[in-house]
């Protein structure tokens, strides 16, 4: 429980970072604002995370210390070049892991299985993300096979650094997956259904 709520702090914590400098490559100050927006939705969580891991006597900094390298790297290796790979990005890189770790909160007991749920369904963004899309699309039809074959990167991107956090953690995660018999290909096929389905809200192809 403290290792997974550590995970989807760091992951708060980084998605502020990342969010809040990616606010720059808007083109204009609304866009920019409602990316701002969602970088202070961010470290809202991170915040509301962090309270509870002390509440639990454990220190964050010391419980998010496995996880550093792991997402840093994959965000290192996910910068967006410009506003649509940043939306992209928050969109459908976010969504997948977000479904993932939600997949994992599952697991948990009340009241720490909400706890993560409302943080990773704090999606309130998830409509503006698409609306950009396929607005952008709808000018330049050719967009479509540019932003899909970088949301398959950053699948990509996320499935390689899910190894590593697996590795570097302390096996409390991988026996959190394995609790109660979880089927793993119907885990694998529920994340690649939810996922196929928000590619195509955007007007993405798989």
């Amino acid at each position: 429980m403290v290792d997974l709520l550590g995970l989807v702090a760091y992951g708060e914590l980084l998605a502020f970072d990342r969010m809040a400098a990616d606010a720059r490559l808007a083109p204009d100050l609304r866009r920019r604002a409602a990316l701002s927006e969602m970088a202070a939705a961010e470290i809202g969580n991170y915040r509301r995370l962090a309270d509870w891991l002390t509440a639990l006597g454990a220190s964050p900094d010391e419980v998010m210390a496995p996880y550093r390298d792991a997402l840093q790297s994959y965000h290192d290796s996910t910068e967006p070049k410009d506003w649509l790979e940043a939306v992209t990005k928050a969109y459908v890189g976010d969504g997948i892991t977000d479904d993932f770790l939600g997949e994992m909160a599952d697991r948990l007991d009340e009241p720490y299985r909400q706890l993560v749920r409302d943080v990773l369904h704090e999606s309130r963004y998830a409509e503006f993300a698409v609306a950009e899309i396929r607005a952008a699309i709808e000018v330049d039809p050719r967009v479509a096979n540019r932003l899909s074959m970088w949301a398959r990167r950053l699948v990509g991107e996320a499935l390689s650094q899910a190894g590593r956090v697996a590795a570097a953690d302390r096996g409390a995660l991988t026996a959190l997956i394995g609790r109660d018999e979880v089927d793993v290909p119907a885990l694998f096929r529920r994340l690649t259904a939810n996922h196929t389905a928000r590619m195509a809200a955007a007007g993405l192809n798989n």
